[in-house]
């Protein structure tokens, strides 16, 4: 939920869309799949993307498209969100931020194509114009290598042994194509557009608190008094998430957006 002006704001909704419209080169915002890096060189390695708690890879949520009027060397930015789903952490999170001038090395200085002519159906690209491999699992930087193939790269020995397991092991030495054909491997969240539209000017209802009147005996009163204590203690970052839930309850099939 991305703030405008006059206290508007813009409501991302989850939706299908064809696989050429969540490629790089449309500038997409987007949840689950693979990243759809912006800048196609200098990306974050496995080392960046490792839970800091229990040392696993990160698996990307979501990303954002950002851009900041004004900002030359920010034409194109996007924000990009990993999260740790190995349970029993579950605890990681890491944001990236990668910005690029509209003249680069990387993309037209005109808006692209809207149409899907280029679309090649659901083939996946596992190297970057800059000649970077990506692992075969989750589509992030991908040094190692398939030491018996030499064609097919992971971020760690993790993922290297989860594509052995679902399919590598019968595939390595038969395919010429590796980096157009990837297996499910289950470790990917579902992929969806983000597609945000303009909020209406609502004023939100009051939020009623709930009536504990029927509460009785030393429960209550300890429910009170911790209601009260909190109240009194309330931090300048709860009183934002506070509003944050209040905006996002007109909406609740929205995704949050950072401002």
């Amino acid at each position: 939920m991305a703030a405008g002006a006059a206290g508007r704001v813009e409501l991302g909704f989850a939706e299908e869309a064809p696989a050429w419209r969540l490629r790089s080169e449309q500038f997409p915002s987007k949840v689950g799949g693979r990243p759809a890096w912006l800048g196609l060189s200098g990306l974050p390695g496995p080392g960046a993307l490792a839970c800091a708690r229990c040392g696993r890879p990160l698996a990307f949520l979501l990303q954002v498209y950002a851009p900041l009027p004004g900002r030359d060397d920010a034409f194109h930015r996007s924000l990009f969100l990993f999260c740790c789903r190995e349970p029993p952490c579950c605890a990681g999170l890491r944001v990236f931020r990668n910005q690029l001038p509209r003249k680069n090395e990387f993309y037209s200085y005109e808006p692209p194509s809207e149409t899907g002519a280029s679309d090649t159906g659901g083939s996946v690209c596992l190297q970057l114009k800059s000649g970077a491999h990506l692992c075969r699992v989750c589509g992030c930087l991908g040094p190692k290598t398939c030491s018996r193939c030499r064609q097919a790269h992971y971020c760690s020995k993790e993922h290297q042994t989860l594509d052995w397991r679902l399919g590598h092991k019968q595939a390595c030495t038969e395919s010429d194509h590796l980096n157009q054909t990837a297996p499910d491997h289950n470790f990917l969240f579902p992929e969806f557009e983000i597609v945000t539209e303009a909020e209406d000017e609502i004023t939100p209802e009051a939020v009623e608190m709930e009536d504990y009147s029927e509460v009785t005996g030393s429960l209550g009163r300890i429910l009170e008094e911790e209601l009260d204590s909190m109240a009194r203690h309330e931090s300048k970052e709860d009183h934002i998430f506070q509003k944050f839930k209040s905006k996002i309850a007109l909406e609740p099939e929205q995704a949050a957006l950072p401002g």
